[in-house]
């Protein structure tokens, strides 16, 4: 007897497809409330599941369907925290992060629906464009294993010479020499930590890319009454900006130590216009979210997990129904579109009412705890030196993104 796919399948059971959705929304909630803790890295979170996962009574493909769907709706909010929080004084503005800019003018509520817009716009190119990129990725992945520290060398080379004085490129390789320093002495440390949840990631991100900020916010105005919620950017260049940001997932997915920043920073070179700061939130969070698409292809073309996510839904051996999946994430992403505003707005609000300086050093709080169950005390140490190499292109002027040498440096090495 022939076998029926699970895509035939739940197509043609209602209570089925009502399960599935049921499990969808789900994981979306979660991914929802895993989005807004400040600091918590989307790969540490998506092994926080993989550890649980295999325990939860159900079947495979809707577990699996339900990590996708968290992991893709964290992908959205996470830019949430990111725009609220570490906002420092308006004097700093010109060394803030471009969301952070944008939240000190009062347009904190477009950059939400930058975000928003660049997420879903993504997802959706994603979807046709995935069959045909995968294939030719597919086909250049050997010669790009080959000559990875080849490749990074150039990315890293690239980056630098993008920065637009003397004074910021010294700052950015220097910047770059310390994370990557940093990155080949901690990332293969053994922990002894409450939770088996990723290793070194934790601490490193949260010290390199979200203390420096809360320490600069300490002493800033906080979230200053927000504005008009119209988007000052054409819908042309929002849809190419996003477009392009969903190819730049493909590479983000299959090249290591290529991260979502970086791609960004390619994306605002081929896009033309002067897109700025609304164009880097487009660009970022539509790789950030398109990559879990093609990470998805990625699985099944070359059968290695390339994220945190892919890994969790690897755990639990969920068969790989391209439809079901594909179909679960583009519905997760038109639900994180609307979370993402409704909850992104009061965000904003609630945030900006409150005592500043004690949200900063509370999320701090919150970093080095986080820094301590996923890898002891001597993650809680590597915090601390991430923190102070994290704050060197700040105080320069530079790129942040140069502080991925961190995961680029040990890539160059060990290829």
């Amino acid at each position: 007897m022939t076998a029926v796919p699970a895509s035939v399948e739940i197509l043609t059971e209602p209570s089925l497809t009502l399960g599935l959705l049921a499990w969808l929304l789900a994981g979306a909630a979660l991914g929802c409330c895993s989005g807004l803790v400040p600091g918590l890295h989307a790969n540490n979170f998506a092994l926080l599941l993989a550890g649980f996962a295999p325990s939860i009574p159900g079947r495979p493909l809707f577990v699996g369907c339900a990590m996708l769907a968290a992991g893709v709706v964290h992908t959205f909010v996470n830019a949430v925290p990111a725009m609220a929080l570490g906002v420092p004084d308006a004097e700093m503005a010109i060394t803030a992060l471009p969301g952070h800019r944008l939240v000190l003018e009062g347009r904190g509520y477009e950059a939400i629906r930058l975000s928003a817009l660049g997420s879903l716009l993504a997802v959706l190119a994603a979807v046709p464009l995935a069959v045909p990129v995968t294939r030719g990725v597919t086909a250049a992945y050997p010669t790009i294993q080959a000559h990875l520290s080849l490749v990074l060398a150039m990315v890293v080379v690239a980056l630098i010479a993008s920065e637009r004085t003397w004074r910021t490129r010294l700052g950015g390789l220097v910047s770059f020499a310390l994370a990557a320093t940093l990155g080949v002495l901690t990332l293969d440390l053994a922990t002894d930590a409450p939770l088996e949840a990723g290793g070194m990631l934790a601490p490193l991100f949260a010290g390199l890319f979200g203390a420096p900020v809360l320490i600069d916010a300490i002493r800033g105005g906080g979230v200053p009454p927000q504005r008009d919620e119209s988007i000052a950017m054409s819908r042309p260049l929002v849809g190419g900006t996003a477009i392009s940001g969903a190819l730049a997932g493909a590479v983000v997915g299959y090249v290591p130590g290529i991260s979502a920043a970086i791609a960004a920073v390619a994306v605002l070179v081929v896009v033309p216009g002067r897109s700025g700061d609304r164009g880097y939130i487009v660009a970022t969070s539509g790789v950030d979210t398109a990559n879990t698409i093609f990470a998805l292809f990625a699985l099944v073309a070359i059968g290695q997990p390339r994220t945190g996510v892919m890994v969790a839904f690897d755990t639990v051996n969920a068969p790989l129904e391209l439809p079901v999946l594909v179909a679960g994430i583009v519905l997760a992403g038109c639900v994180g579109f609307v979370l993402v505003i409704v909850v992104g707005d009061a965000y904003l609000d609630l945030v900006g009412r409150a005592d500043y300086w004690k949200i900063s050093v509370a999320v701090l709080a919150l970093l080095c705890c986080l820094s301590y169950l996923f890898t002891g005390f001597i993650g809680v140490g590597v915090f601390a030196v991430a923190t102070a190499i994290g704050l060197v292109p700040i105080r320069v002027g530079a790129r942040r993104v140069h502080l991925m040498g961190v995961l680029i440096g040990p890539l160059i090495v060990g290829a």
